[in-house]
């Protein structure tokens, strides 16, 4: 399968037209939505959520990966194979995590190039087309090349609002203590194990399906109640 994980959102034409090349150079192939709204030009955010979905997914899945906002600069276009799993996208950091958390990793620059290639839409020119196809790679790169040493293993900050309104940084729960208290936007919140064991309103963290923390409210929403957006910082308490 080919999944797709990009900053374009469902609203206007961009995925669309990225679908519609996945459609036609690999019709067999199914094509699965995971983010179209990944932090909007923002790989350092997006880096830390990729790496936790992907591993979702089995061996030998296509991730066709956009957060570009350098589109159409001197930013290489790569593929990764990360423990059997391919990820087709700029070399901007947004494969940091899961190169990092990768045991068996390769990747090439990707030499080919279509006969007609906008300026600013690579990711329907180029990268779609080598998701469906994995057009033969160029020369072996070297992953030091393009990696963000500077960026921690876990990311304390807010990295994703999902359409609840719940806020998702990028910290792995098994870095955690399981009493741990999170801090974000001046307020303090214990960790509870799901919406219910808050009484409606009330302000809370806990695991997501995918081990990350994130900030809720029961029957309410983290980013207006709280006022927690992407890049907000958040810290353990005493």
């Amino acid at each position: 399968m080919i999944v797709l994980f990009t900053d374009f959102g469902l609203h206007g034409p961009y995925t669309g037209q990225v679908r519609a090349v996945l459609h036609q150079m690999a019709p067999g192939v199914p094509a699965i939505d995971l983010f179209a709204d990944a932090p909007v030009g923002n790989p350092k955010a997006s880096a830390y959520l990729l790496a936790v979905y992907a591993a979702w997914f089995p061996v030998g899945t296509v991730f066709l990966c956009i957060v570009d906002p350098g589109v159409g600069g001197t930013c290489p276009a790569i593929v990764l194979q990360a423990d059997g799993r391919w990820y087709v996208g700029p070399g901007n950091g947004l494969f940091e995590l899961v190169l990092r958390r990768a045991t068996k990793t390769r990747s090439w620059d990707i030499d080919w190039r279509p006969e007609s290639l906008s300026a600013s839409f690579h990711g329907r020119d180029l990268f779609a087309p080598v998701a469906a196809m994995l057009a033969p790679p160029g020369q072996p790169r070297d992953d030091c090349a393009d990696r963000r040493a500077d960026w921690p293993d876990d990311l304390f900050e807010i990295v994703y609002v999902d359409h609840f309104g719940n806020a998702m940084t990028g910290v792995r729960v098994t870095k955690l203590t399981p009493d741990a208290r999170l801090a974000a936007a001046g307020r303090v919140f214990e960790r509870k194990r799901t919406f219910s064991d808050r009484l409606p309103g009330g302000a809370f963290w806990y695991e997501n399906s995918n081990g990350l923390a994130e900030i809720a409210v029961n029957q309410g929403r983290a980013d207006c109640d709280l006022g927690l957006v992407i890049g907000i910082p958040v810290e353990i308490v005493s």
